[in-house]
């Protein structure tokens, strides 16, 4: 019997590659926007607008995010909305609080409540982070004691608690995924990765002069978006459901980060970044290292994609997107003249 799928932040990058994979499995997916959101914010899943059904609705709606699930009346449900940039949470504390947090606990009384009145099990997938250790030190398992950071790792704590309560209150087949930074060529441009490719495709270019970044010296521990969103539907494949890490087991810097990506251009990273305190954030995180022995066990899931493929891949989106922005100012120039 074929099933049905209900993802928020749909239209992200997390979002896109989770709607490919369920589409590839024969699942009927359907997925929430912003009413705010235009033409411009569906980039990610225009490909598959045909294939797929939008609700519009957001997590500050209680009495929407009830009428959705009844529609959709999903088998699954895969939270992956948020207000997710670390440094935003800090100018709007309130906002991320009210939708990272508050906003999970909307949506589990709607699915709550939709399985008392259809009578059917319908499970449920939480996107939690690394920030929640913070400064707990490395590596980090699932038993790791959490230590947030800044009001977006608190209001995604908040979030990770109240899916363990409703899971033991109500007997809820609800997990978290507590994933480790993940990247693509879709990955927003105001995060640093991003940020990191996008400029150095068009330095490459003659497009921009350098990059201005904040601590060089954080590490992550980074994988490839595509292969962490399977790790989310195996986890509602399960008889049981449970939290786990999601991570390669490998931390790098930001600095390692901006070598492969400039070197792969033949490049010199040191020619061209420089640091700007402003990006620095009031409480720093320095160290997130994975410890993803547990869902490699239980689950059987391993990333496939190295860190050098990662930024390798992102710097062939983004010279894509760099020699376009070129074209553009030629015509440009073309047509003043």
């Amino acid at each position: 019997m074929k099933k049905t799928a209900l993802i928020t932040g749909i239209t992200g990058q997390d979002g896109s590659y989770l709607s490919e994979l369920l589409l590839s499995k024969g699942y009927e997916v359907h997925g929430i926007v912003r009413r705010s959101s235009t033409s411009s914010n569906l980039s990610r899943i225009e490909h598959i607008l045909g294939k797929i059904t939008l609700h519009n609705g957001d997590l500050t709606d209680s009495c929407r995010l009830a009428q959705i699930v009844r529609e959709a009346n999903p088998d699954e449900v895969y939270n992956l909305a948020a207000q997710s940039h670390v440094h935003v949470s800090f100018e709007k504390p309130e906002y991320t609080l009210q939708t990272d947090g508050a906003g999970v606990l909307r949506l589990l009384e709607a699915i709550k409540a939709q399985m008392e009145l259809s009578g059917k099990q319908i499970k449920f997938y939480q996107a939690g982070t690394s920030e929640l250790y913070g400064s707990t030190p490395p590596p980090q398992s699932e038993t790791t004691p959490f230590y947030p950071r800044s009001p977006y790792a608190c209001a995604k704590l908040y979030a990770h608690w109240q899916v363990i309560n409703y899971r033991e209150s109500y007997n809820m087949f609800a997990c978290n995924g507590i994933l480790f930074n993940h990247e693509s060529e879709r990955r927003g441009e105001e995060f640093v990765t991003r940020k990191i490719t996008r400029a150095a495709t068009r330095i490459k270019l003659g497009l921009q002069n350098e990059l201005k970044l904040g601590n060089l010296d954080s590490k992550r521990d980074w994988g490839f978006a595509g292969d962490y969103v399977e790790a989310m539907w195996l986890m509602l494949q399960q008889d049981k459901p449970d939290d786990y890490v999601v991570a390669t087991g490998e931390s790098r810097t930001v600095r390692e980060f901006c070598e492969i990506a400039f070197s792969s251009l033949g490049l010199n990273y040191e020619d061209y970044v420089k640091v700007d305190p402003k990006f620095f954030r009031p409480a720093e995180v320095d160290y997130l290292l994975g410890d993803p022995s547990k869902i490699k066990a239980k689950l059987n899931w391993s990333p496939k994609t190295s860190f050098k493929q990662l930024v390798e891949r992102m710097i062939e989106g983004d010279l894509k997107l760099a020699q376009m922005d070129q074209y553009i100012i030629n015509q440009s120039k073309q047509l003043v003249k």
